[in-house]
């Protein structure tokens, strides 16, 4: 499974369903925009730290872009952006997926679901 962005930050927040789920799930994937937009929103080098060794101890593998996802994310752009407001970091992350054969575990399935072929797993918070 490739795990969303905002997965992850509900576990950050103490959610306690997000740290089930990722807890459980004996490894998983992250593409490389989540792992990004993750340390972006780091408040101090702690954060970033705890960040490292959670991923560590989920033996979360780090997916990231390659040409194909790149040409794949393009597409979902060019394809969804007028009618569904696809953005650059949704198009990589649905690509990434798309790229793996793994499904999509998310929070927010209004980003995804009209992406035709995308296996969506959906979190509620």
């Amino acid at each position: 499974m490739l795990v969303d962005t905002d997965i992850l930050i509900w576990n950050l927040r103490g959610h306690e369903g997000a740290a089930d789920l990722l807890d459980g799930a004996g490894g998983f994937h992250i593409s490389a925009v989540t792992y990004m937009e993750l340390v972006q929103g780091m408040r101090d080098k702690a954060e970033f730290r705890l960040l490292r060794r959670s991923l560590h101890q989920w033996d979360a593998h780090l997916v990231h872009i390659s040409e194909e996802v790149s040409s794949r994310a393009t597409f979902l752009v060019e394809e969804y952006a007028l009618s569904h407001n696809m953005q650059l970091a949704g198009a990589l992350i649905a690509a990434t997926a798309l790229h793996l054969g793994d499904r999509l575990v998310t929070a927010n399935d209004r980003h995804y679901r009209h992406i035709e072929g995308l296996e969506i797993q959906l979190f509620r918070a």
